[in-house]
């Protein structure tokens, strides 16, 4: 028996990025516990199949193609959610993709492209749900950041970084700006979860999986499976007095020094 403090049901939940990973995990969780979805991607085709998912559950599911960098696509989303249910309790903004290039490299079009799309996209996605959830005088929002946000990865991440760090500023922010008028603002700060790009890195570099094992004192990569939990967390009343927090979902990746160890991390192969 589910606990009641999880139950989402009678709540509509929008999640971007909901055809993989963790868009898609995310989602299928809030229909589990009871929640109908609003999924968002541009894969149509990954959307409509987390859809008959959920409608398998005997939840309500609305695949919505939607480029989440694009303001004018995500205002007439939230119109059709509006006309489709005529509330939105939960957001979870997941979708975004970054650029790895050299710093010395990196053009001003290429910062303004990640920015649009982990940094602009989000807001307006966040501002839309927000303004609806104060109606009603309860929301719950919440973001991926990833540790890049936090912490240097190197490796030419310079403007992924510069982006999840500005989401996590925007967390904080607007947590302060919006708790008291009902509406939570948190995010999930994601060490090495995979997917199918991180997969494709590694086979062509065995030596990037064993650094970051390295930094994961849990002895293994994330998956995408690993966010369910903490996503059906920060959307119900299990976490009714959390705001503004940045949740570690990292495999103990920040609380490890750089300069530590753990048993079984690989070993430094010499260069």
């Amino acid at each position: 028996m589910t606990h009641p403090l999880f139950d989402l049901t009678g709540r509509v939940a929008i999640v971007s990025g909901a055809a993989s990973g963790m868009g898609r995990i995310t989602s299928i969780g809030y229909a589990e516990v009871g929640a109908d979805v609003v999924l968002l991607d541009i894969n149509e085709v990954g959307a409509q199949e987390t859809a008959h998912e959920i409608e398998q559950m005997g939840r309500r599911a609305l695949p919505v193609n939607c480029d989440i960098s694009d303001p004018d696509q995500i205002r007439a989303m939230f119109e059709r959610v509006d006309s489709e249910f005529g509330r939105v309790d939960v957001l979870s903004n997941i979708a975004g993709e970054g650029i790895r290039t050299d710093p010395l490299e990196l053009t001003e079009d290429q910062i303004q492209q990640v920015m649009q799309n982990l940094v602009v996209g989000r807001y307006i996605c966040t501002q839309e749900a927000a303004k609806r959830m104060m109606t009603r005088g309860r929301g719950s929002i919440f973001s991926i950041v990833s540790i890049a946000g936090i912490s240097a990865l190197g490796r030419g991440h310079i403007a992924y970084s510069m982006a999840m760090g500005a989401v996590g500023a925007m967390t904080r922010e607007l947590s302060t700006e919006w708790s008291s008028l009902g509406v939570r603002v948190n995010a999930i700060v994601c060490a090495q979860i995979m997917n199918q790009d991180l997969e494709v890195r590694i086979a062509a570099d065995p030596a990037l999986g064993a650094s970051y094992l390295r930094g994961l004192p849990i002895g293994r990569m994330g998956h995408p499976n690993d966010i369910k939990g903490p996503a059906i967390f920060l959307a119900s009343d299990a976490s009714a007095w959390m705001t503004g927090a940045l949740i570690p979902l990292d495999g103990g990746n920040l609380a490890k020094n750089v300069s530590g160890s753990h048993p079984g991390m690989p070993a430094v192969v010499p260069a």
